[in-house]
């Protein structure tokens, strides 16, 4: 089985695709909201404790 991961506006994708070829959609939302996401979760800079509350990486997917 291949194994792909596909980032892009869903629509414009799901098109180019076969009926019956998508086992899972995974959405992150908030789209488009125009905030800052940057803050760190419990409240202490990162580096000292804090973690960033979003990350847009994912570390280790090639590996899956």
């Amino acid at each position: 089985m291949r194994k792909s991961i596909w980032t892009g506006d869903n629509l414009d994708i799901l098109r180019g695709m076969n009926s019956g070829s998508v086992d899972l959609i995974y959405l992150d939302p908030p789209f488009n909201s125009n905030r800052n996401y940057s803050a760190l979760v419990g409240g202490a800079a990162e580096g000292d404790g804090g973690v960033r509350a979003v990350s847009r990486q994912w570390s280790g997917y090639r590996d899956w």
